[in-house]
């Protein structure tokens, strides 16, 4: 990351429905998820680390071994990805004042690396990783984009901000972790 400040905000409040249990507890290579997901925004530079926090609450924040991130509270979860973004970037200021942007993820992507995100950062604009044909997250935003985002609605998040976005290649992006099989997946990948 540059001398900028750039935060990551985790997208982890969703209930796995899929899955039948909490995925940011899902364990690979020795860390959950969320855990991973923590240490790789952190390795990458992000200050600070939120994860945006919902269903399954007190199991995630009590199995979790890292400390080194803020936990947010979204009590709304149920409202669709879109309100986690909301939640997180209308705390930022309070949390971050200095943020020249935010870095977007969620903690179920196991081929992203902190080499990635410092490259999602780097020319400052927003910009999407690339991946299964189509721009997604993890996803830049500069501190300009911030209203746009504090406007989503809905369960697809971001997406319709990063259409038309300049993107970086992330291969095995499109491994996601929402069944036992991607559990498997991600496990041999590694």
């Amino acid at each position: 990351m540059s001398a900028r400040q750039t935060a990551a905000l985790l997208l982890a409040a969703g209930a796995s429905t899929r899955l039948g249990r909490p995925k940011q507890l899902l364990v690979l290579d020795g860390e959950t998820l969320l855990d991973r997901t923590v240490r790789t925004a952190t390795e990458a530079g992000c200050s600070p680390v939120i994860a945006v926090l919902g269903a399954a609450l007190p199991q995630v924040v009590t199995r979790t071994r890292r400390h080194d991130y803020i936990k947010l509270i979204h009590r709304d979860w149920q409202q669709g990805m879109a309100s986690s973004i909301v939640r997180g970037i209308e705390n930022l200021p309070s949390i971050a004042p200095h943020a020249c942007g935010v870095i977007l993820m969620t903690c179920d992507q196991p081929a992203v690396t902190p080499e990635h995100l410092r490259a999602l950062a780097a020319s400052g604009e927003t910009t999407a990783s690339f991946y299964a044909g189509s721009p997604g997250v993890p996803a830049y935003f500069p501190a300009a984009a911030f209203p746009q985002l504090l406007q989503l609605t809905g369960g697809s998040g971001a997406r319709s901000l990063l259409q038309h976005a300049p993107t970086v290649d992330l291969p095995g992006g499109e491994l996601d972790i929402d069944t036992e099989a991607d559990q498997q997946a991600a496990k041999q990948a590694i």
